[in-house]
């Protein structure tokens, strides 16, 4: 499992942790097409994270 900020900051969705935070926070994140405010969200194989029109899929362990 990978929490959901530390995943936006390894896709290169994000460039600093506070950035995902804010992103986050401000509601610009959706999972598996959910709005998430948590950034702790665990994350888990097969997961689809959305960011402002940009979609990445959790493939990693």
């Amino acid at each position: 499992m990978i929490k959901l900020d530390q995943f936006l900051k390894l896709m290169g969705a994000v460039s600093t942790g506070g950035e995902a935070k804010y992103r986050i926070q401000e509601g610009h994140v959706k999972v598996n097409g959910e709005q998430e405010l948590r950034r702790g969200r665990k994350l888990v194989l097969g997961d689809i994270v959305d960011l402002e029109g940009k979609s990445f899929k959790v493939e990693i362990e």
